[in-house]
């Protein structure tokens, strides 16, 4: 075992994740290009989140729920801070320079509203936000050195607070830099700038007017370097805060309260050691011990963390000092840091990609016992090694106590981790000398087991997965057992493990170093075995033991003949005799004679299949049987029979092979076939005389086969008995890649064409009734688990998604072959105990992935463990991944599906959407089904936007539908008539108005389009960008005349979704009446034009003096634009002439 550094005794603190904020920022849409995180704050209750969008997200640090979301349109957020003893309070800075002030009303459960907003800084770029920490106060500081207060008045102070009158905003000083940061303490407002620092009494100011400024120290400073106050501990007494200021060179002023440097700190030597890990389950833990060079830093900000702590950050890591012993507490590497918060030993890093990541800060064992109880064992234990000095000490086994460090021993898999078991057993024995009776008893416990100890007294013992004894470990006796009982009964339990081992150890062998042998029948030749004869010799011996049993029960169950029974008999014994007479010859000659003979043996196996493979490859070059459905299906049932001799599963698979080729008649055939297979001399007489015998049986045989399909149709959801024992992954013998390639068509094309049995060809098409409708997807999921390492993955998908959509249980088939084909690669193994965001970095890592099936697997198993927050990432996977597969795996929740596809398309431009969605059609047909999705999820009540007679409801176009913009692109692409007609009656079904208008007029049916708008009651759908434009006077006479059939009292009574008014009304300019298409007539056509028009109609009564006005100005407008074009038209022709002279 590799030596792994140790970390000396001098640091016992360490910085810890256990919690991955990335889905928190996934759910908040904060991890694309477009929206991101911008800033961050934190309090006892909150951590808020500003936005690029101008967001900002209120997060409850208790269970991370979003419960507020704060919309400002004043551009970005740049800067946001929290009152930290009045909660209620947040404000908020913008990338225009606003300042907001926001009240939560959360005591009161009322709606957040802004209290204030403050312009003092517009134009300018807010650097640094700060709250008083008693009143209701903001300091605000921008990049120029202007620094204001802003006095919030609430009704929470009351009616005197509320009358009394002063000056919300009063600016404090202008310093002669930038502000870099603000911090504030006990009445006295600390200003860090560019070149120094300042220190000012606010309240002497605000009450006596007068200005009481310090600047802190006699030299300047030219960057950015931060200031923080230093309060004083609780058990200080009377002494003062301090005030540290940083200083070029790693270096820190202490100043006092009243502005004078006490002294000078110098970090830059004791930097120089190597940096602490962080806990992290993103990446495991390690210590270099090689020591850095001394770093002379710029401290941008200073925090005060938690007591005697002072934290900083710079673009390589994290620094935190204990000033006043001028020690260094820890540093550790995490990079691209562009602001931190903090609340107590609570930090919350914005990382410049948007990301946030959430630490603490603890002691080692402190973390380590969290560590333990949310199970991160590995983690826990890496943690106990790196830092054992730690452990080892006295004030640590407080918190970490022996027996929490063997429960953690126990939890570990001593084959994966036997490196981490021995070293915390190490660690163990410095805690208590190995002769200790309590060591050796709580060893030889944990060796087995883990326990806890109850208030009682008792022991409560948990079995170790896998474990023999696990059963008697869930009883009550177990659990009552005495320590002496339990020591008398852990040696039983361990010989009767070893015994269990030794019983399996050679299919284990097999398992782990070839997986080709795991499903070998033992009558194939042996050549690609084991070398060594006597391991090859006891295999075929169990082999066949199990095989002779297994003959026996199912003989017994025919009913054999009592002659059959006998010849069956002699027929055994002589199979006993001949291996026992093999088992006891020399091994020399079993070395000599084997290779030959297994060589042999295999090359006749496969020679008739090759044989038949070619065969079927020429008669498939023909084009008569390749575009002939029933004789291609002939030539793959005759060649399927050499498959079936060679590979077929005899457990399991729908026909059993006859000896001549000849058609089978069910799996107790295949039995007894294979049973004859051990005396090739007299194969064919006894051949005969068995397939004689078993005609009898032929009529109960198949009613038996009818009566099992039948009870597998019944419980069609259950197949999980076949899948997980006769799933054939890999080869049982090695092929020749051409010949692999050949078998992979042809065993490929038979699914394709469903030829799933030598016998009676596609199973649809089986007259003689003995198959029920169940059959085909049976007989699919059995070849597919015979058959699975000769069968195309990427065909196989694709036929199963399109022939077999509406019987899941092939999908589930096809997925459990792919987990069983990958259960021991690296991402699986990782899927056990890594974060999504690891398993998705592997995933990436271990691509390109091109159309691999295998990582539609490894998706599955994503969503399997973390839902539906596994999907958005996998857009990243695209085209690998299609949309087609996410839906098969989210068959059971559609919504996730459509979740998966919307994030897919606002993926891309805008401008590249149309082109993606159309290229995701494959096939057409899906359109449709996309479409019936996307509008019954995440949309109105239909009751909403459609009346009782089918008819749109006033206004409902105004919904907000959660996926419009994807159904706005579905509609919109080119489709034939008979689809478009078919989404235009899916939008009309589920009152999506707006797609059904475009569809109306795409579709010529501009009458129904009015006639839809005029029962809409909005007239913006006939004027704007997306409107419905008028085209001939027709269409103006039949939009008056709708607008004339609505009475008031559709307007007065009917349910409403906008502000839609009655007929007339000065109030209502966006409603269908008589009078505002008039108007729009007016405008369209010209008030000259529009008014014979309508007395044609018959509709001027129906006008008001407001039309009347209106066509007034109309008129004067045009005459003014006819005269203004007439004038620029006589002004161009006279330039014109003037130089044509």
């Amino acid at each position: 075992m590799a030596s792994v550094p140790i970390i000396p005794d001098t640091y016992n603190h360490v910085l810890a994740e256990f919690e991955c904020l990335d889905p928190l920022l996934s759910a908040l849409r904060l991890d694309s290009s477009r929206l991101k995180c911008t800033c961050i704050a934190v309090s006892k209750r909150w951590i808020a989140l500003g936005s690029s969008g101008g967001g900002l997200n209120l997060i409850q640090k208790d269970g991370w729920k979003q419960r507020l979301f704060l919309t400002h349109k004043e551009g970005a957020i740049s800067r946001v801070a929290s009152c930290l003893h009045d909660e209620d309070y947040v404000a908020v800075a913008t990338s225009q320079g606003l300042v907001v002030v926001w009240e939560l009303n959360q005591e009161r459960r009322g709606k957040p509203e802004r209290i204030y907003v403050s312009s003092e800084h517009k134009g300018r770029k807010v650097t640094a936000l700060c709250w008083d920490t008693a009143a209701l106060r903001v300091f605000v500081g921008d990049h120029v050195g202007k620094v204001s207060a802003i006095k919030i008045n609430t009704s929470k102070q009351g009616k005197a607070a509320a009358t009394f009158v002063m000056f919300p905003v009063q600016i404090i000083t202008t310093v002669d830099s930038r502000v870099v940061q603000l911090d504030y303490l006990d009445g006295r407002l600390l200003i860090s700038s560019l070149t120094r620092s300042y220190l000012c009494d606010t309240e002497r100011q605000v009450i006596f007017y007068l200005e009481k400024f310090w600047k802190i120290g006699n030299k300047e400073r030219d960057g950015e370097f931060g200031a923080c106050f230093f309060p004083a501990g609780k058990n200080s007494g009377n002494q003062q805060p301090l005030i540290y200021c940083a200083r070029p060179g790693s270096r820190m002023w202490e100043v006092n309260f009243d502005g004078e440097v006490q002294s000078t700190h110098q970090f830059k030597q004791l930097l120089s050691a190597p940096p602490l890990p962080v806990v992290t389950l993103r990446v495991d833990p390690h210590y270099n011990t090689s020591s850095c060079s001394p770093q002379s830093l710029t401290f941008h900000k200073l925090l005060y963390l938690t007591e005697h702590c002072v934290m900083t950050w710079t673009e390589r890591g994290i620094y935190i000092f204990l000033p006043q012993s001028v020690q260094v507490l820890l540093w550790s590497e995490v990079k691209d840091i562009q602001d931190i918060a903090v609340y107590k030993n609570e930090l919350f890093c914005l990382h410049t990609n948007g990301k946030v990541v959430h630490l603490s800060l603890l002691l080692v064992d402190r973390c380590i016992e969290r560590l333990i109880r949310r199970g991160f064992w590995t983690l826990a234990a890496r943690v106990c090694w790196l830092f054992q000095n730690s452990v080892i000490s006295c004030r640590a086994r407080k918190n970490l106590p022996l027996d929490k460090l063997e429960h953690l021993k126990s939890q570990l898999d001593a084959s994966t981790h036997q490196d981490l078991i021995t070293q915390l057993e190490e660690i163990i024995s410095k805690l208590e000398p190995l002769d200790s009776a309590s060591s050796s008893r709580r060893s030889s416990i944990s060796s087995h087991e883990s326990f806890s100890v109850l208030d009682s007294g008792i022991y409560r013992v948990i079995s170790r997965r896998g474990s023999q004894s696990d059963e008697d470990s869930c009883s009550l006796h177990s659990q009552t057992f005495s320590e002496d009982e339990r020591l008398k009964e852990f040696p039983a339990h361990q010989e009767d493990e070893q015994v269990e081992l030794d019983n399996v150890s050679h299919a284990s062998v097999t398992v782990e170093a070839d997986r080709n042998e795991t499903f070998l029948p033992f009558s194939i030749p042996l050549s690609f075995r084991s070398p060594s004869p006597l391991v090859s010799l006891q295999a075929v011996k169990e082999s066949v033991s199990s095989f002779v049993r297994k003959t026996t029960e199912k003989i017994g169950t025919l009913h054999l003949s009592p002659d059959t029974k006998a010849r069956q008999e002699v027929k055994e014994d002589e199979q006993l005799q001949e291996l026992a007479t093999t088992l006891v010859a020399s091994p020399q000659e079993e070395k000599e004679l084997e290779p030959q003979s297994c060589q042999l043996s295999e090359e006749d196996h496969l020679r008739d299949l090759k044989a038949a493979t070619a065969e079927a490859i020429a008669k498939l070059q023909d084009p008569l049987v390749l575009l002939e459905p029933q004789s291609l299906r002939r030539v793959l049932q005759e060649w399927l029979i050499y498959l079936e001799e060679r590979f077929g599963s005899k457990e399991h698979s729908p026909s059993s092979v006859k000896e001549n080729k000849s058609v089978c008649a069910d799996e107790e055939r295949a039995v007894l076939e294979e049973n004859l297979q051990l005396h090739p001399t007299n194969g064919n007489t006894t051949d005969t005389e068995q397939c004689s015998t078993l005609e009898d049986c032929t009529g109960k045989e198949n009613s038996d086969e009818t009566s099992v399909t039948k009870t597998m149709s019944g419980n069609s959801t259950d197949l999980k008995g076949p899948l997980d024992c006769c799933f054939q992954v890999s080869p049982p013998c090695v092929i020749e890649p051409d010949v692999q390639k050949d078998l992979t068509e042809l065993t490929t094309l038979c699914f394709e064409l469903r030829v799933f049995s030598c016998g009676n060809g596609e199973a649809e098409k089986s007259s003689d009734g003995i198959l029920p409708s169940a059959a085909p997807w049976t007989l699919a999921c059995r070849f597919m688990q015979s058959y699975f390492f000769l069968l195309d993955l990427k065909r196989l998908k694709q036929c199963i998604i399109t022939t077999y959509a509406t019987t899941p249980n092939v999908w589930e088939t096809y997925i459990a072959g792919l987990k069983e084909l990958t259960c021991h690669s690296p991402v699986t193994l990782a899927m056990e105990n890594e974060d999504m965001l690891k398993i998705l970095k592997q995933l990436h890592d271990q691509g390109p992935w091109d159309d691999s099936p295998l990582l539609l697997v490894h998706a599955q198993r994503l969503y399997e463990k973390f839902g539906e927050i596994a999907l958005r990432p996998l857009i990243k996977f695209h085209p690998s991944l299609l949309p087609s597969d996410i839906k098969q795996l989210c068959r059971n929740d559609p919504a996730h599906f459509l979740a998966y596809l919307d994030s897919l398309v606002k993926s891309k431009p805008e401008e590249k959407r149309s082109s993606l969605l159309r290229s995701l059609l494959q096939p057409e047909s899906v359109r449709l089904d996309w479409l019936c999705l996307a509008v019954s999820h995440d949309a109105p009540q239909r009751a909403n936007t459609v009346d009782v007679e089918g008819k749109p409801r006033p206004r409902s176009h105004l919904f907000t539908w959660g996926y419009s913009q994807l159904i706005l692109l579905l509609i919109k692409l080119p489709a034939d008539y008979d689809t478009k007609e078919k989404m235009a009656e899916i939008c009309k079904s589920h009152g999506f108005w707006s797609g059904y208008l475009f569809l109306c007029l795409e579709l010529d049916r501009r009458t129904e389009a009015f006639i839809n708008i005029a029962y809409l009651d909005d007239l913006s759908l006939l004027n704007g960008e997306d409107g419905c434009i008028l085209e001939t006077i027709e269409e103006w006479k039949f939009l008056l005349h709708l607008a004339q059939n609505h009475s008031t009292a559709f307007h007065h009574h009917g349910p409403q979704n906008g502000n839609a008014v009655s007929n007339g009304s000065p109030s209502c300019p966006d409603c269908i009446t008589v009078e505002n298409v008039a108007l729009l007539l007016a405008k369209d056509i010209g008030p000259n034009r529009a008014l014979p028009l309508l007395q044609e109609c018959g509709l001027t009564l129906e006008l008001s003096e407001r039309f009347t006005s209106v066509c007034e100005i109309l008129r004067i407008a045009e005459k003014r634009q006819r005269a203004l074009i007439q004038s620029m038209l006589e002004r161009c022709d006279r330039f014109l002439w003037s130089q044509q002279a």
